[in-house]
């Protein structure tokens, strides 16, 4: 069964099309990148998915299930988890505060319970916070955990917000690129953490521009120009595709995906 499937999706704004007759599929434990040019309709599809948009047609399938329509925290509690283009944190609290914030789907206790500082809540606390550690050191960062996040480097923000998304136990992780404004070191050390999710038997789809880290670490990579499908295949075969040399990759592009695969 895949982890994720869709089914023609379509949503236009004003008349035009963004996503048009979309449908792709990712196997569970693989790392799916979608790529294309700016407004190829890739963070569109991104917010179909997670919730933020009801398609105007078609369908969206989490491990089976149709969840086409269904709101950000019902996604969130059937194990879909996202981060964004730009830095969602809390710069005034500490790195492990904001990875623990991640984990609210998972809390029970309510307001009362915390009024009468019932055990439950020191208890659930205790978890949360186990539960956060354990997602800074999945993402390298488990050094910085006291740390105020506003004195961390950018790419370690970007891990960080990896962590608060992995603090949620999703089965489906999708990161709307995740490299960007990363320096090069930065990059390398998104690509590693990304690969060690995966191999832990996550299944994660991302948007990203790095040619080199798609070409890198993806098991299937799915090409979109103009809001439709332009090709789909491995690494290697997308990069050998003239459609999509011609629409996305260009010289610069095709050089860095050659690196990437020697």
């Amino acid at each position: 069964m895949n982890m994720l499937a869709v089914e023609r999706l379509s949503i236009a704004f004003g008349g035009v099309a963004a996503v048009d007759q979309i449908s792709l599929s990712v196997e569970p434990g693989t790392v799916f990148s979608i790529i294309g040019p700016n407004g190829a309709g890739k963070t569109t599809l991104f917010n179909i998915v997670s919730g933020l948009y009801v398609p105007h047609e078609g369908r969206v399938f989490l491990a089976g299930r149709d969840v086409t329509g269904l709101a950000t925290h019902r996604l969130a509690r059937l194990g879909l988890s996202r981060t964004f283009q730009n830095l969602q944190i809390f710069f005034r609290m500490t790195a492990l505060e904001n990875v623990m914030v991640g984990r609210h789907a998972h809390e029970t206790t309510g307001i009362l319970a915390e009024l009468l500082h019932l055990p439950s809540v020191h208890r659930q606390n205790l978890n949360t916070r186990t539960s956060a550690l354990a997602a800074l050191a999945q993402v390298g960062l488990a050094d910085h955990a006291d740390r105020p996040a506003a004195s961390l480097a950018y790419g370690s923000l970007k891990r960080l917000e990896i962590a608060r998304a992995l603090a949620a136990e999703p089965r489906l992780l999708l990161l709307d690129e995740p490299a960007a404004g990363c320096n090069p070191a930065e990059t390398q050390q998104l690509e590693k953490t990304i690969r060690q999710i995966a191999d832990a038997g996550m299944t994660v789809v991302l948007v990203e521009h790095d040619m080199r880290l798609v070409m890198n670490i993806s098991d299937r990579i799915h090409v979109l120009a103009n809001g439709r499908t332009l090709a789909e295949g491995t690494a290697a075969e997308v990069r050998a595709n003239p459609a999509v040399v011609e629409a996305y990759l260009g010289t610069h592009g095709l050089r860095e995906a050659a690196l990437a695969l020697g």
